[in-house]
């Protein structure tokens, strides 16, 4: 490969597909949203949730399944967004998320699984077994201590080293250590005053050296600082798409001497890796049955329901009458908004 083209590789093509080279046969593959559904853009793209995304079935949100304590559960929805993910030739799920909820101000508390570490990183573990059934990725997000909205951007979390292994890198450790995901997504703060797209600390020695992870990490969507320093520190992917700017940053670091272009055949090598993990098996059976799908949201739903004591409620009499009340009496919430709003073929 041409240094140019092994650059061009490190960020997307556009806002949902990583590059290809036609010439040596390397395929141009798509990741997408998110969590708990299908979140594929075919016309405009964007990552707030602004446009709409193909018709798709939203599945009980995190903040729900969490509820259940149940890992066959989140397997079962794995798979079901594995097969989607097939059916509609998408090689890397956007998810899960697993960061701490610390905050009740959190704007992604919905998508998190829950302020305990332990049942965090059991849940979606399952759920990536789940997915990666039909040899498909997950993106488990956002690496790492990323806890609030506010200010995501340029925020330091900061934090002792046991703090931050005992608490927020615990769920991503169980998930890299019990199911292998084939990406993570870094965050957009900083980690103890460094970015974390260029963190040595978490991108390499903990995440890699530490605990094994063989897989590529992706930036979330326009979170990269410095391109070169985050290509040094781990991280291989730049999304979305820099239309050649950052590319232009790597070629010019590599001949100027400034990074060793072994750094970058690493980082191209663990992304084409992933590609042909895809690429290079096929899944004819995989149906997008939304209507079977959506019968199982609602069964998984069922599961998620919490009763914390049954003075005599449960069940309910068939002549029993029930008011609803309040604003979601009429438009009830059943999903977050964002970049993991689902476009929902049905709702019940």
């Amino acid at each position: 490969m041409t240094l140019e083209e092994k650059a061009g590789l490190c960020s997307g093509a556009d806002f949902w597909h990583l590059k290809g080279v036609e010439r040596l046969g390397i395929p141009g593959v798509m990741v997408s949203d998110g969590p708990h559904g299908l979140r594929k853009q075919d016309q405009e793209a964007d990552h707030l949730g602004i446009n709409d995304s193909i018709k798709a079935v939203c599945f009980p949100a995190a903040c729900a399944t969490a509820a259940s304590f149940d890992e066959a559960l989140l397997e079962r929805m794995g798979r079901a967004l594995g097969e989607e993910c097939r059916a509609e030739d998408v090689s890397v799920l956007l998810g899960p998320a697993v960061n701490i909820k610390r905050s009740p101000l959190c704007g992604r508390n919905f998508e998190y699984f829950s302020e305990d570490p332990y049942l965090a990183g059991k849940l979606a573990a399952a759920q990536v077994r789940g997915v990666q059934s039909w040899d498909v990725g997950t993106s488990v997000k956002h690496y790492a201590a990323n806890n609030q909205e506010y200010r995501r951007m340029t925020c330091s979390s900061d934090m002792s080293e046991r703090t931050l292994r005992e608490i927020y890198l615990a769920p991503f450790e169980t998930i890299v250590k019990e199911a292998r995901p084939w990406t993570l997504m870094c965050s957009y703060n900083k980690i103890n005053g460094v970015f974390a797209s260029e963190n040595p600390h978490t991108l390499t020695e903990i995440l890699r050296d530490e605990w094994g992870f063989d897989g590529y990490v992706m930036s979330d969507w326009g979170a990269v600082n410095d391109r070169v320093k985050g290509l040094a520190a781990g991280l291989e992917l730049e999304m979305p798409s820099s239309n050649g700017v950052r590319d232009a940053q790597i070629v010019a670091a590599v001949r100027g001497g400034t990074l060793d272009e072994a750094v970058l055949d690493k980082a191209v090598a663990r992304i084409l890796n992933i590609v042909f993990r895809y690429a290079d098996v096929q899944h004819p059976e995989a149906k997008f049955d939304r209507a079977a799908h959506h019968a199982l949201a609602a069964e998984l739903e069922k599961e998620c329901a919490v009763l914390l004591q049954n003075k005599g409620a449960l069940p309910l009499a068939r002549a029993a009458k029930i008011a609803y009340i309040g604003g979601f009496a009429e438009k009830p919430r059943y999903q977050g908004g964002g970049s993991s709003h689902i476009n929902a073929s049905a709702v019940t």
